[in-house]
């Protein structure tokens, strides 16, 4: 059974969570287990931000579609996570129309007139969330995802529980939060793949 599986996690290249990320990426190369896993740094690598006009809103949009595509989504939590907010910079919320904005890693070209002039949103039930809004990136990755019903797994970059990393909108999911780390019998650290596979439906 092949399953593809969205990514969320902080990607700083200092003190990030890429090391979860490689790990399950690993698993996922393993043709046993069939699993197409997706992260958010190969969507925010890929054609939508390659465009020198892409925007936060661009971004979203984008983690959108890639979330509705996948069955589940993996939301890795380190112990910065809480504090990340990239992506909750959008003055068309509190400015509207014409006021500036800055595009996508193009700040040293300053800001630019936002380019919606009309809210292309739809706020029903069973649509997306808004690409417009103040939401870091990781809060819009999981709004779509708990909205969109899918499938949430919640690890801790660590080999404990650690619920004090959880930023407040992830508080329901406390309980199920899951350590991602364990020790094989020689000692080594390992990714607690048997959490993971019963999560996703392997066993």
């Amino acid at each position: 059974m092949s399953k593809r599986v969205y990514i969320s996690a902080d990607y700083s290249e200092t003190d990030g969570d890429r090391s979860v990320v490689e790990e399950l990426h690993k698993w996922g190369a393993d043709n046993r287990h069939k699993v197409d896993y997706v992260d958010t740094a190969q969507v925010v690598s890929g054609s939508v931000s390659k465009d020198e006009n892409c925007r936060a809103c661009d971004l979203k949009a984008e983690f959108n579609r890639q979330i509705n595509a996948s069955s589940a989504v993996i939301f890795i939590i380190g112990d910065k996570t809480k504090t990340r907010t990239a992506g909750s910079t959008c003055r068309r919320v509190s400015e509207g129309m014409f006021c500036a904005c800055t595009p996508y890693k193009q700040n040293v070209k300053g800001t630019s007139s936002c380019k919606i002039i009309i809210d292309p949103c739809k706020y029903g039930p069973s649509d997306d969330v808004c690409k417009i809004n103040t939401y870091s990136y990781l809060k819009h990755e999981f709004e779509q995802a708990k909205k969109k019903s899918k499938v949430i797994v919640v690890v801790y970059n660590s080999f404990r529980k650690h619920p004090s990393w959880l930023p407040s909108y992830m508080i329901d999911y406390e309980k199920n939060a899951h350590p991602f780390w364990k020790k094989n019998i020689w000692g080594e650290k390992v990714g607690d793949y048997s959490f993971i596979k019963k999560t996703l439906g392997y066993e």
